[in-house]
């Protein structure tokens, strides 16, 4: 059994949109005497609705364990807003950088249907942990 398939998975569904999300420690981009952790995460969004919904933004949540709380706002995900019709997916990898080995994230994306009606679906809260568990087998 490989490590990558040991990291823990989280998923919520939300609005028709069923948000999964796979964390990972990246141990060789950290370096934790300088307090950098840094975590990677495999998104999946998958519209298991009737309707056709483009994401247009996103916020995030990123907790450090040290007490630091940061929100993220942006259009798209990593440049992009894809549009989904129904059993349509999106997939995309992005990652962020703690002061400390532990911490948990957690967003919402906002959705624009076809008939210009807007939604939110709520991204699971996942850990991050600097755990060599969770480390990928890819890196």
């Amino acid at each position: 059994m490989s490590m990558f398939t040991r990291r823990p998975f989280y998923y919520r569904l939300s609005e028709g949109m069923r948000i999964s999300v796979r964390p990972h420690y990246v141990p060789g981009h950290s370096f934790p005497p300088l307090q950098r952790f840094v975590f990677a995460y495999d998104v999946r969004i998958e519209n298991i609705s009737r309707r056709t919904a483009q994401l247009m933004s996103r916020r995030w949540t990123i907790y450090d364990s040290i007490g630091e709380e940061l929100e993220v706002v942006g259009d798209g995900v990593v440049g992009l807003q894809p549009i989904l019709g129904p059993g349509d997916v999106h997939e995309y990898q992005s990652f962020s950088v703690l002061k400390s080995s532990r911490g948990w994230m957690e967003g919402e994306y906002y959705f624009r249907t076809t008939d210009n009606t807007y939604f939110t679906a709520f991204i699971p809260r996942f850990d991050l942990i600097a755990d060599p568990e969770w480390i990928s087998d890819e890196e």
